[in-house]
């Protein structure tokens, strides 16, 4: 049972903020490419396949983070308590299980087209490389982003096969989205992180951090509006946007306060009601 509890606190799966944050880009890419004119089953079936990839693989990401940082986060009070930084899990059990977690992963996706195996399997030097960005740049955000909605392109390549420029846009607006909410995340750590030397978007932009997250939103909100515009979605789309708009700018940025770790975690938390709604805003956008 001590191992059990270990593993489940090393892959944070009481935690469902990190592998929900990484599987709703996967949900719009295939909601957006998807013909809901076909058979439903299809959907759904990918979607579960979709869930069930990004639980596993955040979970084999939390392990590789914590066994690179773990010098680290014996210095950082939020973490020092994690299982490898704290000596209750070792190294090489710990890469057993992140070894495990990525093969049952690896039987997730070969259930899609060949051209979306590929491109996944290209990715996976950047999923487990991004926690050694931080000691080099201040962008370890731009990184997670990059990886964390790779989904997005997955998800379309499930359905069409191919790349184009619809998927593309919203990829780019949506790595701007991580760049936000991670940002406000990391303003939890950023005594420790100056302290330890580590590097991050919270401590570059903390003198003014509001310009910058409300740059990151307004270009996700300038993608949501363009692949609306090229799909030719319906009205409804366009005016069920404003809720996009009010949670983004009012309800997350209004009255944050960056020297309250609390109200950045409520925040970063609320990110998945945004994914929630902007899917809702995709499958509303479709049915004319």
């Amino acid at each position: 049972m001590n191992q059990i509890n270990l593993f489940i606190e090393v892959t944070r799966l009481k935690k469902p903020i990190g592998y929900m944050l990484l599987f709703w880009p996967c949900a719009w890419g295939l909601t957006i490419a998807y013909d809901f004119s076909l058979d439903l089953n299809l959907y759904f079936f990918y979607l579960l396949l979709f869930f069930l990839g990004s639980v596993l693989m955040r979970s084999a990401g939390c392990i590789v983070n914590d066994i690179l940082d773990r010098k680290f986060d014996k210095k950082v009070f939020r973490t020092k308590d994690r299982p490898i930084a704290s000596g209750k899990l070792s190294v090489k059990l710990a890469t057993f299980y992140a070894a495990l977690l990525c093969l049952a992963a690896f039987f997730i996706l070969i259930n899609f087209n060949l051209f979306t195996i590929i491109i996944a399997m290209a990715s996976m030097p950047l999923a487990f490389t991004y926690p050694l960005m931080k000691r080099f740049t201040y962008w370890p955000q731009l990184f997670l982003g990059i990886t964390f909605n790779y989904g997005l392109i997955l998800g379309w390549t499930s359905i069409n096969g191919e790349i184009s420029l619809v998927p593309i846009i919203f990829y780019i607006g949506a790595i701007f989205w991580t760049l936000g909410y991670d940002t406000i995340y990391g303003f939890q750590d950023i005594k420790d992180d100056e302290i330890i030397g580590l590097k991050s978007t919270s401590i570059k932009f903390k003198s003014n951090p509001i310009i910058f997250l409300n740059l990151c939103y307004t270009i996700l909100l300038i993608s949501l509006i363009t692949i609306g515009y090229l799909n030719e979605f319906n009205n409804l789309y366009f005016i069920f946007l404003l809720i996009i708009i009010y949670h983004m700018y009012i309800y997350q940025l209004k009255d944050f306060k960056i020297s309250e770790p609390t109200d950045c975690l409520r925040i970063f938390k609320s990110n998945n009601s945004l994914g929630v709604l902007i899917l809702l805003l995709i499958v509303i956008g479709k049915f004319n």
